[in-house]
């Protein structure tokens, strides 16, 4: 076989397995009535999380969800509507994780899809914000 033929076989493997892993990864962006709603809400949560990020009393989890950093930073009046913001956040979030899997076809990818949730969160965070490493250990935002 010349190495002209060989190259052409290579690239070809090349292309063939390139597509077929174009074709493996979810869309994160994929929009259904039921994403819509679900980022709709967390938008809406978010912001009234916000001053709890800035604070440090709450910060993003290595597993894609909101956490209680700590909870001396928090009015003991307040504590559980904060807990209670709290797990709500968690619950769209792990909604809108299913969702995004069930809306590609695939439910069997939904812990990918929290997982690249999580680390896009944690990269998107402004400093000062806390998050997990890891190692579970919560780590100040440079």
């Amino acid at each position: 076989m010349s190495l002209s033929k060989c190259l052409r076989i290579a690239m070809l493997a090349l292309l063939v397995a390139f597509t077929e892993l174009a074709a493996a990864q979810a869309n994160l962006q994929i929009d259904t009535p039921a994403v819509t709603a679900l980022r709709a809400s967390l938008r809406e949560g978010h912001q009234q999380l916000r001053p709890l990020y800035v604070s440090g009393a709450i910060g993003l989890t290595r597993e894609g969800t909101v956490g209680l950093r700590d909870a001396n930073l928090i009015p003991l009046a307040q504590r559980a509507q904060v807990n209670a913001q709290i797990a709500q956040a968690n619950q769209d979030r792990a909604a809108l994780y299913r969702e995004i899997a069930r809306a590609n076809g695939k439910p069997e990818w939904e812990g990918e899809i929290r997982s690249t949730f999580a680390q896009r969160w944690i990269e998107r965070a402004p400093a000062g914000w806390y998050y997990q490493n890891a190692s579970g250990a919560w780590v100040q935002k440079q």
